[in-house]
C-alpha cells in the first residue's frame, strides 16, 4: 500500500505490517537516494527510525505517519530562504537654507 499525494515529494511505503520506508519522489525508483529512512514499529504506540540521510530529525515518534510529517516539514523549513538584505539609505535632506 502506498499513500501518494501528487503535490508532494515526500510519500509514505508500508513494507510489512510493521515496517515502512519514506521515499523521496524526485529521485527515480531505482536510485538509492530515494529511500528517506526505513522505519521499524518497536510497540503499537512507537516507532524507531533509521535514517539514510544526514537529518537532524528524531529517531523514535509516534507513529509511521508522525516521521512523514517531520521529513515534510522539514524539507518545507529548509527551502525558506534567508531575508533579502535592503539597503539602509539615510534620511533625504531638505533644500540647504532651511532650519527647522
Amino acid at each position: 500500500m502506498m499513500e501518494h499525494d501528487p503535490d508532494r515529494r515526500f510519500t509514505l511505503v508500508e513494507v510489512s505490517a510493521t515496517d515502512w520506508t519514506i521515499h523521496d519522489l524526485q529521485y527515480p525508483e531505482n536510485d538509492h537516494r530515494r529511500v528517506v529512512c526505513t522505519i521499524f514499529e518497536d510497540a503499537p504506540t512507537e516507532v524507531e527510525v533509521l535514517w539514510r540521510r544526514d537529518l537532524p530529525l528524531a529517531l523514535r515518534y509516534s507513529s509511521a505517519a508522525d516521521v512523514l510529517e517531520a521529513v515534510r516539514r522539514f524539507q518545507d523549513s529548509s527551502r525558506a530562504t534567508r531575508p533579502i538584505p535592503i539597503p539602509h539609505l539615510p534620511p533625504a535632506r531638505g533644500p540647504r537654507g532651511l532650519r527647522g
